[in-house]
């Protein structure tokens, strides 16, 4: 079951931990005003597990030099091997996918939703607009539920504001390297 995107929940996932363990200590506090402490403390619990799985993902997270290194590294593969590990990655998360030609490299299928991904210029030193255009174009004939754009470098900034107004969603530097973490 997906989250709507702005539940308290979702959106406490999505920020950094010490906000969901601020909010916890709020309702706990507020609670504990009309509560005994037990209880408080359960009211306060599911914000409390929040803090504590954003931390994980936090701790996790490869930044500064990790990441460097890493992007480094995926920016070394051959286009094949490249290509190989995204699709274990996409599998492991419960896709199917088949590999294809033109402007889209792999078709994931979860349950009725297609995605398309474009991974191609992964490499390149900054991503301009036209493969977004191109992805969004055949996401549109397809389809598709969802495009992914994969780049290990930057996108411009026409290239950024396109993407957002098309809601095709980037999976670039940390992203990219955790999805690729086995």
């Amino acid at each position: 079951m997906k989250l709507p995107q702005n539940s308290l929940f979702a959106m406490l996932l999505r920020a950094r931990w010490w906000v969901s363990a601020l909010v916890a200590l709020g309702v706990f506090a507020l609670a504990r005003l009309i509560l005994p402490e037990g209880f408080a403390l359960f009211a306060a619990l599911p914000l409390i597990v929040i803090a504590v799985v954003v931390a994980w993902k936090e701790v996790r997270q490869p930044r500064g030099a990790r990441l460097d290194a890493a992007l480094e590294k995926l920016r070394a593969l051959s286009w094949e091997e490249f290509a190989g590990l995204l699709e274990a990655a996409y599998r492991r998360e419960g896709f199917e996918v088949q590999r294809v030609a033109g402007a889209v490299d792999f078709e994931l299928r979860k349950a009725a939703d297609l995605t398309l991904v474009a991974a191609k210029r992964w490499k390149a030193s900054v991503s301009g607009v036209e493969p977004l255009k191109e992805l969004a174009a055949a996401g549109e004939k397809r389809g598709a539920s969802a495009c992914v754009y994969v780049c290990a470098t930057e996108l411009s900034d026409r290239a950024k504001d396109f993407a957002m107004q098309k809601q095709i969603k980037r999976l670039d530097g940390t992203g990219l390297v955790q999805l690729l973490q086995p």
